[in-house]
């Protein structure tokens, strides 16, 4: 064998080798911290409606959590006075607060909405609301938002 052809023999001989090494060692990374959002809505045969299924559904419902902070008449509205996000009607929703704006509710993509990522269970920012929580948005709660947007946010 000539020295290069040797050369090249061995440098293929060592990659295979070390390749095989290097499966050994891959990195146990663990499950996802947060599931993967999927923006479809989960029944298209039902339609949300922003008055009675979020507002008077989730946002006003039991304790009113979401709007004990987040209207003007909340019983501690510092959600309202400091981050500027009122729920007390569809369209103070959608104009957002201070630090989301109106990428609050992005119509037709829940996955960027940032009200579905606060409410969810590992917000990718600050913490996750109600910020007095637990309670917290129940499974079902969420899905009925995310299903909202999904459909459009529509009135």
């Amino acid at each position: 064998m000539t020295g290069r052809l040797a050369a090249a023999a061995a440098a293929a001989a060592l990659a295979a080798t070390t390749s095989a090494c290097l499966d050994d060692y891959a990195p146990v990374v663990g499950p996802p911290n947060r599931a993967v959002c999927t923006p479809g809505d989960s029944d298209p045969a039902v339609a949300i409606r922003f008055e009675t299924d979020i507002l008077i559904g989730i946002f006003e419902r039991d304790d009113g959590q979401c709007t004990a902070c987040h209207t003007a008449s909340g019983r501690a509205p510092l959600g309202l006075e400091i981050g500027g996000l009122d729920l007390s009607s569809r369209d103070t929703l959608l104009r957002g607060g201070a630090q989301a704006g109106a990428a609050i509710v992005r119509p037709g993509d829940p996955c960027a909405s940032v009200l579905v990522q606060k409410v969810s269970e590992t917000p990718p920012f600050g913490g996750r609301m109600p910020l007095d929580g637990p309670p917290f948005l129940t499974a079902t709660d969420r899905q009925v938002l995310h299903d909202w947007i999904a459909e459009g946010a529509l009135e």
